[in-house]
C-alpha cells in the first residue's frame, strides 16, 4: 500500500523558468537512467525476492525513488510554469512563442505542444518511456551488479545536469538526488557482498579449462597487459590457431538427422546447389547503359 505525502522529500527552488533546461531535465524523470526505471527496476526485484533482507532494502530504495521522481518532475514543472501559461494563454505571438520555447537550439517546443509542459515520460531527446529499460533477470547476484552500474549510470547523468545550469536551487537539488545515487549504490554493493557466495552468478560452476582463459582476439598495436589478462589465474592465448577449435572437437557444426529429415535436406541442397561455372546474365547486366566518358576514359 501506498500513501502519498505532498511535502517533496527535497525543497525544489527554481529562480527562473527555463524550458529548454526542463527538456533536458527529462533525461533523469523519463529516460534510461532516471528515476522511474529505478523504481520500476527494484520494485519488481523486490516483489520477487526471497531473503527478507534484500526485499526490504529494495522496496525502501524503489519507494525513495519515486519520491526522486517527484522532486525531479516538479523541477521541469516549475522551470516550464511560465512558458506553459504563456502558449496556454496565447500571450505571445507565434514567432516568439516558438523563440521563447526553443531556446538556444533546445527541443523544448516539442514538449509543450505534445504535452503542455508537464514533466512528460520520455527522455531528453523524446524518447518514450519503456519497460525494456528493465534489465532485471531475477537471479541477486546479477541484479545486485546491475543495480550498482545503474546507481552509477545515474550519478554521472545528474552531474552533467548539474555542469549546465547555473541556477543554485536547481544545482543543489540535483546534488541531493546525485548524493542519493551515491548511497543506493553502497547499499547495493554491501548487499552484494553480504552473500559469501556471489561469484560467479548463478547456481553452475563454469567449466574449468575455460574459465581461465585471456584470448587476444584484438591484435595488433595496442595490445595491453594488466591485471585483466595477466598474472593469476589467467592463461593468455595469443596464438591464432590456439584461440580456435579450443575444445579440440574440430571446430565445425554437425547434427544428427533421422533418415527422412537426411533425406530431404539432401535432395533440398541438390536442387539448389549452385553453378561455379555459370555465367549467368542478370537483369542488373542488362540494365547496365555504355561506360560513360571522362577525359577519353571510361568510369
Amino acid at each position: 500500500m501506498f500513501a502519498h505525502n505532498k511535502r517533496l522529500q527535497y525543497t525544489v527552488r527554481v529562480s527562473e523558468p527555463n524550458p529548454g533546461l526542463a527538456n533536458l531535465m527529462l533525461e533523469q524523470f523519463g529516460g534510461p537512467q532516471g528515476e522511474l526505471a529505478a523504481a520500476m527496476r527494484y520494485f519488481t526485484q523486490g516483489l520477487a525476492e526471497d531473503d527478507p533482507g534484500r526485499k526490504d532494502m529494495l522496496l525502501d530504495i524503489a519507494t525513495e525513488e519515486l519520491s526522486h521522481l517527484e522532486v525531479i518532475g516538479t523541477i521541469i514543472a516549475m522551470l516550464n510554469k511560465g512558458a506553459k501559461g504563456r502558449l496556454a494563454e496565447a500571450i505571445d505571438q507565434e514567432a516568439e512563442a516558438y523563440r521563447a520555447l526553443q531556446g538556444a537550439g533546445n527541443d523544448s517546443h516539442v514538449t509543450h505542444i505534445l504535452y503542455g509542459g508537464g514533466p512528460a515520460l520520455i527522455n531528453s531527446a523524446g524518447q518514450l518511456w519503456n519497460a525494456g529499460y528493465i534489465d532485471s533477470i531475477g537471479e541477486p547476484t546479477a541484479d545486485l551488479r546491475s543495480n550498482i552500474a545503474a546507481e552509477a549510470r545515474a550519478k554521472i547523468v545528474y552531474e552533467r545536469l548539474i555542469n549546465v545550469t547555473t541556477d543554485p536551487g536547481i544545482k543543489d537539488a540535483l546534488a541531493f538526488l546525485m548524493t542519493r545515487e551515491v548511497a543506493h549504490q553502497r547499499s547495493f554493493e554491501r548487499a552484494l557482498y553480504s552473500m559469501t557466495d556471489n561469484f560467479p552468478p548463478g547456481k553452475l560452476p563454469p567449466v574449468p579449462q575455460y574459465a581461465n582463459l585471456y584470448i587476444n582476439t584484438s591484435q595488433g598495436p595496442g595490445d595491453m597487459r594488466g591485471p585483466w589478462n595477466q598474472g593469476e589465474p589467467w592463461e593468455y592465448v595469443d596464438d591464432r590457431e590456439e584461440q580456435l577449435d579450443v575444445d579440440g572437437g574440430g571446430g565445425s557444426a554437425t547434427v544428427e538427422l533421422d533418415g527422412t529429415s537426411a533425406d530431404a535436406v539432401a535432395a533440398m541442397a541438390d536442387r539448389l546447389a549452385s553453378d561455379p561455372t555459370s555465367e549467368p546474365l542478370t537483369g542488373l547486366d542488362l540494365g547496365v547503359g555504355a561506360p560513360k566518358q571522362r577525359d577519353g576514359e571510361a568510369v
